[in-house]
């Protein structure tokens, strides 16, 4: 067993969290799995097979930014997995800070990505440190078709639709349900612009004949990975599910918001969702089946007289989490990071990289094509 273990997964016992765990085993890193309950972190940990003979510790720690610090002291990175992250993150992050380690989580939830620009990305810059929330497939997968296709000159224009057929977590659920009643912005002209309340959007997704109910989903991480860059003028993302009939239920639960709880105090409405999260998803799903669990992210860019067409097909998106969070890891741990402060998780590691990694491990392919 290491004695100076350099990464941290914090949420680990969680269903992501194991997946990550996997990823970095194969990785063969050695880290601590953190969370606040010992007999459930070892439980877990041991029900994830490519961890056996594998170095790695369980360590119960205290959900405070001192009792945080102390275990990041002397690491390299921590890996946060533990949300809703607007509810649960902020001491997380505060202790990354102080013990000087790189941030890497995997939130969906965009109010709490842009808390981390304006409050840590400066902070955590000063210190050469990366600040890295949804470092994962939402909203990595987006970042990579949107980078593939501003290589192509004179695209400043970025349609993204993310379509996916898994079965969602507790953890997300609870996230996703919190996030989709804030504010959700596109970028357009330069500017963010807020999103109708609670209205869904009819997609066409690649290689499917009909269209699918789509929700902007907390707004998607690309108008802010972009929100300063000249590259990009316009950026709109949209999310979609093959279970249509929980789009539908989920829509109804925000026209519901809308009514019951828009005007209460921002405690009240975290406790509205939860509830509402708590009761739509109670038991973490299998692990993910690459026949089953598919995916599309498609990408339609333009500039004033060019096209361009960006299509990611993979599976498993929880499992690509797995694989884009341990890599970073890695990276870190060699010295390799591309950028520090926030940034997006291109920055953090390339596009190509990233994307090369994802292909190799079956995860994922794609196509770029001018149209």
């Amino acid at each position: 067993m290491s004695q100076n273990y350099q990464v941290v997964v914090y949420g680990a016992s969680g269903y992501t969290g194991k997946l990550i765990a996997w990823k970095l085993a194969q990785r063969g890193i050695p880290f601590i799995a953190a969370g606040r309950n010992q007999k459930r972190l070892e439980k877990e940990m041991a029900k994830v097979p490519e961890l056996k003979g594998h170095d790695y510790s369980c360590v119960e720690v205290a959900h405070e930014r001192k009792a945080f610090a102390k275990l990041f002291a002397g690491k390299t990175v921590v890996i946060n997995v533990s949300g809703p992250f607007m509810q649960l993150g902020r001491p997380v992050v505060e202790a990354c800070l102080d013990s000087g380690c790189h941030y890497f989580d995997t939130t969906g939830e965009v109010d709490w990505m842009m808390l981390l620009k304006k409050e840590f990305g400066k902070k955590f810059a000063a210190k050469k440190l990366a600040l890295v929330p949804a470092n994962s497939y939402m909203w990595a997968e987006g970042n990579l078709a949107a980078e593939v296709a501003l290589e192509t000159p004179g695209i400043d224009t970025l349609e993204l639709v993310y379509f996916a057929d898994s079965q969602v977590s507790v953890a997300s659920t609870l996230s996703f349900m919190r996030m989709c009643t804030k504010a959700q912005y596109y970028k357009q002209n330069n500017k963010l612009v807020e999103w109708p309340a609670a209205t869904a959007y009819p997609v066409n997704v690649p290689g499917e004949h009909q269209p699918f109910l789509a929700l902007p989903w907390s707004g998607g991480g690309e108008p802010l990975w972009y929100e300063d860059d000249p590259r990009v003028r316009n950026c709109k993302v949209l999310v979609a599910f093959r279970n249509q009939e929980a789009m539908k239920a989920i829509l109804g639960i925000l026209q519901k918001f809308e009514v019951e709880a828009k005007h209460l105090s921002s405690e009240e409405q975290e406790a509205w969702t939860n509830n509402w999260g708590n009761a739509m998803t109670q038991v973490e799903p299998p692990r993910e089946n690459p026949d089953e669990n598919r995916s599309v992210l498609s990408c339609y860019a333009r500039g004033n007289t060019n096209s361009v067409s960006v299509i990611l097909r993979g599976n498993s998106p929880y499992i690509q989490t797995g694989v884009i969070a341990a890599e970073a890891a890695r990276r870190a741990l060699l010295g390799q990071l591309k950028a520090v402060g926030f940034c997006a998780p291109t920055a953090l590691v390339g596009a190509r990289n990233l994307m090369g990694v994802l292909v190799e491990e079956g995860y994922l392919n794609w196509d770029a094509k001018s149209v």
